[in-house]
């Protein structure tokens, strides 16, 4: 979809033809046949455009919830954009903080917001009440950006304009919002150097901000976090989203967020001793390992890890944490297909959820081989003990206290 394709669903004749695309798409039609029932009523590049909006829409209610319909997306721009629940997490660190236009009036554009794409996270710092300038380099994007505004009732916080964030000056805003680009000709892209704008633009515009939140995948190495700054990772629902690298908001460090919960954890000094296989095996949330909090997981249950280098934690004491599912251990045992596969017979267990650290072996072939069959389910956990591999029989906790 171009620029003037997407202007035309904004006009009078655009909305009808989209409402109706929606509607031909709810009542099941397949491609084809919405494509020749909204041709009879429209032109093909207007019913072209519709159907495609209409599609994303669709795609969009896992992400946007109600927000999906009356929103406007690209393909490109629906995949990358933030969750809503983790933008309103960075806004409301945003707003708690009191960023306001660094030397500009009160209820000045507080935030600047470079590589807006379609909008998640402007509209989340607009509903927090935080003013903002944004900017992206593709037109069509910002055309985007700006209806979703309008359709949120957003407007007269935000003001999205076609700019190049590398010329952007963050000086006179009290906070830099940037999230670079992080796919290339070739697909997504894990290298910062690689983002466009590449890592050192960027750094360049945060050291002329007075405070920054860069958004970043998870697994940014380590060595591009600046001095002095704290990273963030954040999960969803038990998923790692994505991480942040705030500046200028006080104290530096690592931090593990869980949403919708909003629990944080912070580094502590806590280091994790390694001992034997106890009676519960905790999995820490995947965003206290990328954040290197594995001990501080391992201190809030009193527990202690299998392997120094594997992120699972023991302990003799059942307790609730969000930080941690818990599973009671039942066997024990070296990885041996044979004996594995006794073992899961011995119990009629016919369904098995696996999981794996530090293990090497294929978890669908697993799966096959095992030839399940009976009533009862069980968890495999697959990990390393001392360079061996090993095998854990478990079953879900359901309910913990301390």
């Amino acid at each position: 979809m171009d620029l003037d394709a997407f202007r035309m669903l904004l006009t009078p004749a655009g909305r009808e033809a989209l409402d109706e695309a929606v509607k031909i798409l709810a009542d099941g039609a397949d491609p084809v046949a919405a494509a020749s029932a909204l041709r009879k009523s429209h032109p093909a590049d207007l019913a072209a455009a519709a159907l495609t909006q209409a599609s994303l829409r669709r795609r969009a209610e896992v992400k946007f919830g109600p927000d999906a319909a009356v929103m406007y997306f690209t393909p490109h721009g629906l995949e990358q954009a933030t969750r809503p629940e983790v933008a309103a997490h960075r806004a409301t660190r945003i707003r708690a903080a009191g960023i306001r236009a660094a030397g500009g009036p009160e209820g000045g554009p507080a935030v600047l917001d470079v590589c807006c794409g379609i909008g998640g996270d402007l509209l989340a710092l607009a509903r927090a009440g935080c003013p903002v300038d944004a900017v992206d380099l593709d037109p069509l994007t910002v055309e985007i950006a700006r209806a979703n505004a309008a359709a949120l009732g957003l407007s007269s916080l935000v003001g999205v304009r076609t700019g190049d964030a590398a010329l952007a000056d963050p000086g006179g805003y009290g906070l830099l919002f940037a999230d670079p680009a992080r796919r290339g000709a070739r697909g997504r892209t894990f290298d910062p150097m690689a983002y466009s704008p590449t890592w050192p633009v960027v750094l360049d515009l945060v050291a002329r901000a007075p405070a920054a939140c860069l958004k970043v995948a998870p697994g940014i190495p380590y060595e591009f976090i600046p001095e002095g700054a704290e990273a963030e990772w954040v999960s969803y629902r038990g998923e790692v989203k994505e991480a942040a690298i705030w500046t200028g908001m006080g104290a530096g460090g690592r931090r593990a967020t869980l949403l919708p919960s909003g629990a944080t954890l912070t580094a502590s000094g806590a280091e994790a001793e390694t001992g034997p296989v106890s009676r519960y095996l905790y999995e820490p949330d995947g965003a206290a390992v990328r954040a290197h909090l594995v001990a501080e997981v391992a201190a809030l249950v009193s527990g202690h890890l299998l392997d120094p280098r594997i992120a699972y934690v023991t302990s003799d004491r059942l307790v609730r944490t969000d930080w941690a599912p818990c599973y009671e251990v039942t066997d024990v045992m070296p990885f041996s297909l044979k004996r594995l596969r006794a073992a899961l017979r011995e119990r009629r267990v016919g369904a098995v959820t696996i999981k794996k650290r530090g293990s090497a072996v294929d978890v669908e072939r697993l799966r096959k081989d095992l030839r399940l069959s009976g009533d009862d389910s069980a968890v495999i956990v697959l990990t390393r003990i001392e360079e061996r591999p090993f095998a854990l029989l478990c079953r879900p906790v359901t309910s913990a206290n301390g």
